[in-house]
């Protein structure tokens, strides 16, 4: 289904997100990291793999999932720690989950979204991923979702067990701009679709 290392495995926890702008994936894609913010972060955050789910602000790669990475940790922090070029923002002091990321892995064959036009977020599972060709086939269903669920609250619990490995960058934001070909940054990314 896509080009993998042969890493993932059925029974990892998949998180589907949303990637609300092409900028986002440059940044998990040159930096990666992806960010969540804490006030609309789903329970869980420790799991195996995120897979992006791309909205119309991508044109024709809108409504699909072209890519998926490997979580390596995550951590805490604000708004203004992830994003140094946007200390004005009015959501600066916010806290915001910092995903870490492996490598952007581009599925060979996207998965669509079909009838989902809004997705914020979505657990699945390895086996799901490699089997889906639309969104939909990503919720897990019947007995599978007790196991899913079983695993998740397990991830929660030991939450305090999970580390990064990744060491600190601190990049001056007209390098990072320079690097994401950007000349004017745009506002909070938690646009609705």
């Amino acid at each position: 289904m896509f080009y993998n290392s042969g890493m993932l495995k059925p029974t990892d926890l998949i998180l589907v997100c949303l990637l609300p702008t092409p900028r986002d994936l440059e940044i998990a894609r040159l930096l990666g990291w992806y960010r969540i913010p804490l006030r609309t972060a789903p329970k869980v955050v420790t799991v195996d793999y995120l897979a992006f789910y791309q909205p119309s602000a991508f044109g024709e790669h809108g409504g699909k999932i072209e890519f998926i990475a490997q979580v390596k940790g995550h951590e805490l922090t604000t708004r203004a720690e992830l994003l140094k070029d946007e200390a004005g923002h009015p959501r600066a002091n916010e806290e915001y989950y910092k995903i870490q990321l492996g490598g952007l892995e581009r599925l060979k064959d996207p998965i669509r979204a079909e009838k989902w036009k809004r997705l914020t977020f979505l657990y699945s599972t390895g086996e799901y991923l490699v089997n889906a060709k639309l969104l939909n086939d990503l919720v897990v269903q019947n007995q599978e979702r007790e196991i899913l669920w079983k695993n998740l609250r397990e991830r929660a619990e030991n939450e305090q067990l999970y580390k990064t490995e990744l060491p600190e960058t601190d990049i001056p934001p007209e390098i990072l701009m320079a690097l994401l070909g950007i000349k004017d940054l745009q506002a909070d990314y938690d646009v609705p679709q």
